[in-house]
């Protein structure tokens, strides 16, 4: 089983969906969670676009990537889904994990009306879900050869 950790800024969106994604669609090859470089509060837009293909993120909570690294918790396979730049401040986990950036747009910084951000969030979230299945395939076809 491969320990995954999805990070983003504040785990209000990116992260959520990832996790979520992972969870289902990798089933026991993966144990996932997600964390942000500070928690915040899950963004009720990414709630609904995820419902609309039957993820239900509602009873989420989000949590910081620091709790988790004074916890010591260690992954596998550390993947940021915010901008490079802001991948830089995660901290490094115990361990000898694979650290991967996937840079998807911030849903919270969307502009315009109410339908425009929900298509925005609808495309990150489609973005996301190929990045994940293309991280599921990889990890299959070479499993833990993709550390080397």
């Amino acid at each position: 089983m491969l320990n995954v950790l999805f990070v983003c800024e504040h785990n209000s969106a990116r992260s959520q969906m990832a996790e979520a994604f992972l969870k289902h669609l990798g089933g026991d090859d993966f144990s996932v969670e997600s964390c942000g470089l500070e928690a915040g509060v899950l963004n009720p837009l990414v709630i609904e676009v995820m419902e609309e293909i039957g993820y239900d993120l509602s009873g989420n909570t989000t949590q910081a990537a620091l709790d988790l690294f004074k916890q010591g918790r260690s992954y596998d396979v550390v993947i940021t889904v915010c901008s490079q730049k802001a991948s830089e401040l995660c901290p490094l986990f115990p361990g000898r994990a694979l650290r991967l950036n996937w840079p998807f747009a911030d849903p919270s910084r969307l502009e315009g009306d109410r339908e425009t951000k929900l298509a925005g969030i609808r495309n990150i979230r489609d973005r996301i879900k190929v990045q994940v299945e293309a991280f599921i395939a990889e990890y299959q076809h070479k499993g833990l050869k993709m550390f080397l």
